[in-house]
Order: structure tokens, then sequence, then C-alpha cells
């Protein structure tokens, strides 16, 4: 509202101010001396001014404050000259505020502002102005004059009237500080104005202003007019559009094929792309806008539009990322795999802290069925976002994750791009799956493809083939999953941190299947209701044989199956069966498919524990030693390939130089026989070197080996141990074996320290360097001869490694 200017006679001298006046802070205003203005009055401290000015003689003293977000304002908060005002009319709202409508009376200087009974209060004195009169006053009245009405009639926000109410005013202090109210100015302008007490300077600062406002109002002008000649123009290329349809109507042109390019170019200029992509859907609508309907290149166009306007390329989903929330959300999906869920929560609470992606990308690695795929959904649904999976196995083309060149009809986006256009959000979960499991062919390798996926320095800015702009893949969360790291390229794995899912313990597998395999099979084959359902020992029987394998999926099939039977039992009788317990389990499977591999047995001489790896998990190797007679050669069987031959002939030759003493007579009429069981199963790799030797050794001395201890690790001529791979594996199948002790190499040390706490409580692990650590601590009495064995015998340097007793 703009202020008015008061016809009331002019105040002839200054009020007296004997007594302290309640002080009224305003935002953005600047009240001038004989100027009607409306007041909106909210805050507290305000309100209680206005209350006690109208309490007394309903004056008061405003003054602009120097920053208008202050909340409470003091004396250092507002400027040293005000205006005292009086309260001419007020008005009070529903919510508490008041509407005054206030008349200047005076210029003031502030001398000092105290607090009173909840309000400011201020003690001022008047500033006395130096009139003046001759030419110069006469003439800066005249220059004022004529510049304020140029500025009336270019301010559209000035009514006429203003021009007429301000022209009118004879005395010339009035009218500056009238025209001083009505100059759209910022408050600190305005402040100048009122503080300078001498009329000539005032005048003068005000003609200076309305110079430089008039320059701005003629810029305003000529802009308008500029924007003016636009519509015109627009309007005209509508006419002359409507003309050209009612043309292309009369040469047999359908109106859809108008309506289909005015929809596209609306939806594209409506879109939010990046300014590329906007310049080549344009580009492609112009095109399309020139061919013929029935065209084949017409159809591949309208696709690559459509593929264009349904890429998310703002769109986001809200994150809710609660660390608690997400570890909780875990511990309900997935039963163990603690190192594994405390690396993933890590990660998303860096994520909630910066608000980004971090640079690494997971890998979870683990053998099929212990939950790498389902911990990416628990992920992504934890956090509100979209999931989104792929399988890349057996995937061979290149083609597949950047797309197909727009050449041909049917070309298409990589399935990058067509997930994240399902999926509608730029920021979903991501998971790829199974990325050991690509191949490469002439069509191109698809991994090398990947390395700009999962590189977050260069994800930014994604290009594929088929839509030949850029993409922006950093929002992207993207997980992978592997059953093994030896088919990933090393540039590859690089760009990935590897988390490693080993298996699950026996106890850990009949915890899950009693809390939610058979719960979620029995709701499944509509047998929730079966009052007998499973014993806990009928899940240690089928753990034990009927399934082989390092995750549930077996288990849960076994179970299905279980289930099944019931169901039809219960269709067939109308009555549920009894509990299924170890005792009757075979009524539902039939025969035990496996035996269990556990070491019951007594100390043998020439049979070691050894352990492998394998797709599905750890697996335990009794290897056999035997002699025959012959001419010193070895003979292996067993199904063993290359490089586990060539572990074998190493450790024979170790051995033979240990035991110099049986190296002559003895081996010109014997050879060894070595066998690993099992024949039908293809084996391979140097991690049973030390088992070899260690049977070796103890058959030329022997000595038996203890039958509850494990190794693994390769071996040298010279009896070094060297490291192996899968550890975690091994170790779990060592403790489902019930083995007490496992051997491994020291270099291994790290890898060991990675193992659940399960594993590490069950397990006692030895970190040997050499075969003559490894020697004492699997041969029984420390595989000293007959007649020269001392119980409790240990081998020199060896450091044995044990978790720490848990307390009650």
């Amino acid at each position: 509202m703009n202020p008015i200017s008061s016809d009331r006679a002019p105040v002839t001298e200054a009020p007296t101010l004997s007594n302290r006046l309640p002080l009224l802070p305003l935002r953005d205003v600047v009240v001038f001396p004989y100027m009607v203005t409306p007041l909106l009055v909210g805050r507290a401290a305000s309100v209680a001014a206005v209350e006690a000015a109208m309490e007394r003689d309903k004056r008061l003293c405003v003054v602009a404050q120097r920053e208008p977000d202050t909340e409470e304002p003091g004396g250092a908060d507002v400027f040293a000259v005000g205006t005292i005002i009086r309260v001419l009319q007020i008005i009070r709202t529903p919510d508490e505020t008041l509407k005054i409508l206030v008349e200047g009376a005076a210029r003031v200087r502030l001398d000092e502002v105290t607090q009173a009974d909840g309000f400011l209060e201020v003690s001022a004195t008047p500033m006395s102005e130096e009139l003046a009169e001759g030419p110069e006053i006469e003439a800066l009245s005249r220059s004022i004059k004529d510049r304020f009405k140029e500025y009336v009639r270019l301010n559209k926000r000035l009514p006429d009237e203003v021009l007429l109410s301000v022209l009118n005013l004879e005395e010339i202090g009035r009218m500056a500080d009238s025209i001083s109210a009505y100059i759209l100015g910022k408050v600190p302008l305005k402040q100048e104005l009122l503080e300078e007490p001498v009329l000539t300077k005032r005048l003068t600062r005000i003609n200076q202003i309305l110079a430089a406002e008039l320059d701005i109002l003629e810029i305003e002008q000529r802009i308008d007019g500029e924007v003016q000649t636009a519509v015109q123009r627009n309007q005209r290329e509508f006419y002359l559009n409507e003309q050209l349809r009612a043309i292309r109507k009369e040469l047999g042109y359908t109106s859809d094929e108008d309506s289909e390019i005015e929809d596209y170019g609306a939806r594209i200029e409506a879109s939010d792309m990046s300014p590329e992509a906007l310049e080549v859907a344009r580009r492609e609508v112009v095109r399309l806008e020139r061919m013929s309907v029935m065209s084949p290149e017409a159809t591949v166009v309208r696709n690559y539009l459509d593929t264009l306007l349904a890429l998310p390329w703002k769109k986001k989903s809200r994150d809710r990322v609660d660390p608690l929330h997400v570890k909780a959300r875990l511990d309900d999906d997935h039963f163990g795999l603690e190192k594994v869920k405390e690396r993933i929560v890590e990660f998303l609470a860096v994520y909630k802290l910066t608000r980004r992606p971090q640079g690494t990308i997971l890998c979870l690695v683990g053998p099929p069925g212990v939950g790498k795929t389902s911990l990416g959904r628990s992920i992504a649904e934890s956090m509100g976002k979209k999931f989104v999976r792929i399988s890349l196995g057996g995937v061979r083309d290149e083609s597949e994750i950047r797309g197909h060149r727009r050449t041909y009809i049917g070309s298409k986006p990589g399935r990058i791009i067509e997930s994240l256009r399902k999926a509608g959000t730029r920021n979903p979960v991501f998971l790829l799956d199974e990325i050991d499991k690509m191949g490469a062919d002439f069509r191109g390798d698809p991994a090398a493809a990947l390395l700009e996926v999962l590189d977050p320095e260069q994800n930014s800015t994604f290009s594929d083939h088929y839509l030949e702009v850029e993409f922006d893949l950093s929002q992207v969360m993207f997980i992978t999953t592997a059953n093994s790291l030896h088919s990933i390229p090393p540039a590859l794995e690089d760009r990935m941190e590897i988390i490693r899912l080993p298996g699950y313990l026996e106890h850990e597998k009949r915890t899950i299947a009693e809390r939610f395999l058979a719960p979620r099979q029995m709701k499944r084959n509509g047998v929730a209701r079966w009052s007998g359902g499973f014993k806990t020992s009928a899940f240690q029987a089928i753990i034990d044989g009927y399934t082989r394998e390092a995750g549930v999926r077996g288990l849960e099939r076994e179970i299905a199956g279980i289930c099944r039977k019931v169901a039809r039992h219960h269709a067939e009788t109308g009555k549920w069966p009894a509990a299924v317990t170890a005792a009757n389990l075979e009524k539902y499977l039939g025969i035990p498919k496996y035996r269990r591999r556990v070491m019951e047995r007594q100390p043998e001489i020439g049979v070691v524990v050894g352990l492998a790896w394998t797709m599905v998990g750890g697996e335990i190797l009794e290897i056999e030693v035997n002699s025959v007679p012959g001419a010193g050669k070895i003979t292996i069987t067993g199904n063993l390939k290359d490089v586990m031959k060539e572990s074998a002939e190493t450790a024979l030759s170790y051995a033979r130089g240990l035991c110099r003493e049986m190296s002559g007579e003895w081996f010109k009429k014997n050879q060894i026989h070595l066998h690993v069981p099992e024949g039908a199963v293809p084996k391979d790799g140097p991690s049973a070197g030390i088992a070899m030797a260690t049977a070796i050794v103890s058959l030329l001395r022997g000595v038996p080996v203890r039958a509850d201890v494990a190794m693994t690790g390769e071996v040298t001529l010279r009896g070094r141990v060297l490291p192996i791979g899968g550890l975690p594996e091994k170790a779990v199948a060592a403790v489902r074996a019930g083995c007490k002790h496992l051997i491994i190499p020291k270099e291994n040390e790290k890898d060991f320290l990675e193992l659940a706490p399960e594993i590490r409580r069950d397990l006692t692990v030895h970190l040997v360097e050499t075969m003559e650590e490894v020697l004492p601590l699997a041969l029984v009495d420390g595989g000293k001869p007959a007649g020269a064995r001392r119980s409790g015998a240990r081998g020199r340097g060896t450091r044995k490694v044990k978790s720490p007793a848990r307390p009650n």
C-alpha cells in the first residue's frame, strides 16, 4: 500500500518530548513526516508498544531496522533517526495482529533506547530543519517536479492521483518528504533522505535519485516493447502455421501427423533433459516432421524420442538412509553374515553424511544360495529406493551393456539405460548379478564396457551407443555379485570392493531353516495350519544327508518337498501328519543322498585331511598315500589336473629329501601311490601341497596323522609354505567336518582375521611358514619315529592363533 500525503495543516513546530515514547521497529519501511501510512504490527513487543501508546497520547516513535530478519531488535539493531507518528486508526484481527493507520509528525534523533514492560522505549530529540529560499531552491523544486511527473508516467505502480496530491503542496520541504515516500527505493536509500536535515542537500539527492530511476524505467519500457514485438511475431507464426495446416490438409496429410509432431515438441520442452539431449531431441523432431509417416526411418526416430522422454534425467527417489533401520532390516531378512552387514551399514553411514555415493562399488562374492541377491534387495527396500537387477550370466555382447547404434530397425539401448527407464528414477540400487559369468567373443567384451559403468570418475558421463548423448550414472548405487573372482578381469576387480560371503555353518543353517525357510514354504504350500511342523533334529538330518552346499537353496528345496507331501496327505485323508523328525525323515525324502564327512576315525598312516575350494563352497579332501612294489616312482589317481599333479611331485621330492635314510634301497623296491577320493570330480590347484607332503612323510616314517587336523597351503621343494586362496570357504568346510585344528600359511593371517567369530571360536588355527613347522602339528607325537616320540612336541616358530573366550 502506498503512503498518502496528509491533507491536514502542516505542523509548524516540533512536538515536545518531555516523556519517553514507545519505540516501534519497522521492517523494510521508512515513515516520513506528514505522510499517512498503514502498518501491520505482529510481533509481541511491537503490539505491546502500540497498546502502550494508545493508553497514553497515541504517539509512537518508529524507526527502520538495519536487518529485517532480526526478530527481537535492540538499540543497536535500528537506525539512529526515526519519525514521531500519531496513531489515527487501529484494527484488531483474529490472529492477534494489529492494522494501524499512522501519520508522520517530525524527524527525531534517538538518544537512548531502553527496555520497558514487554516493549522498547526511547528518549528522542527533534531534528531542526534548515530552511532556505532563493533561486537555487526554486530551480531544484522545478527540476524535481518535472522529473517526478515523468517518473509517475513511466511507473505503472503509481496512480495519477499521486501526482496531483504532491504537486499541489506549496511547502517545499513537505513536497520533498512526500516524493521521498513515493520513490520505490530500498531502506538505506530512504533512510538517507530521512536523516538529511539540510533542505538543499535533500532536494539535490532526490533529484539525483529521480534521474537514475528514470533511466531504469526507460530501459524497462524498451524491454517491454521488445517483448511485445516478440509476442506479435509469435502470433504471426501461429497464423502462418494455421494456414500451413490447412494447406497440408488439402494435400492429403492427416491431422494425426501434425498432432504427433506437436505432442513431441510439447513433451520435449516440458521435459527435464540435459541441454545436450534437448538439442538432439529438437533436431530429431524436425527430421520426423519431414519424413513420410510410412517411412521405416520414422519408426526409428519415434522410438528414439520415446526413449529420451522416458528416461529419468532428474527424477530421484527420496532416500531414507537410517543405518539402524537398515541394520534391523538386514537382520530380519538374513541370519548371520555379521561382517557383511557391518560393512554394508558402514557404507550407508558414509552415504548418509556425504549425500553422494562413495567411490567404491560393493562386490558380494560367495557360493550360490548364501543371500547375495537378497542382500541387495534388502538394502534397496530399507532405503526406500527402487531395486533394479540384471543378470549378466552368459552375456557375450558388448551391446548388451552399451546398446546398439541406430543404424537399423530394431535397435535399442543397453540394459543399463533400459533398466533405469523401467525404474523411473536416476538413483536406484542397481544389482549386477553373476558378473563373473560374462564371456567375450568377436562381438566385443562386455566386461570392458562395464569399466566405464562402475568407475565413479567416468560414469557421470556414460554414453550409450543408442542414445549418443551423455547420461549421469553417478547417483546409482551399484552392487555386483559373483561366485568366484578368478574369471573377473583385474581392471574390473580393481574398481570394486570385495566382500566375501563364505557360506553358512550348520548351526546357522538350522536357525535359518527354523526361522525363515520352513515358515515360508509352509505358507507357500498351504500347510501353515499344520501343527506338527518340523523338529530341530529333522533340519539337522536334512543338512547332513540331503544337502551338500555352502548356502541354503538346496535345503529350502528339500523342505518344500516335505511340505508338498504333507499337503498331499491332508488332501487325501483330511488329517495332518505327525511332526517331521530325524527318525521319520526317510519317509518323506527317501534314502540320504550324501554321507556326512566327519573326522571321527582314528589317526592313520598316510591319510591327511586337505581342503579344497569349489564353486559351491569349501570341501574336505582325504588324501591317501600307500606304498606298493615298484621302482621308486609315484602313481597319482583321483582325476587330478596338471597343477595338482605337479604339486604331488614337488611334495614327493621334498619328502625324499627330508627322509634321506629311506631314499636309497627303499625306493628301489617300492613306489608311492597317491590317491584323492571321489575320482569322478576333477581337482586342481596347488593348495593341497602341504597335505600331500605330510601324507608322504607319514608313510615314510610310519607315523600316523592326527584325524582332527586339516591343512591347506602350497609347498615348495625347500619346504616353504606359500599362501593360498579361498580360506573362508575352506575354514567353513573344516568346521563342518568336525576338525579342531587348522594349519594355514602365515601369509594368510589377514584372511583368518576376517573369518566369522563362530569359525574362529571353533577352530584352533596354526600359522606356519615351513614344513618343519607343519609336521610336528600334524603327526602323532610330533612326528618322531617309533621309540623316539615325545608327547606334546611342537614345531619351532609356529604361531597358534585362537580367538579369546567369550564371557558368560
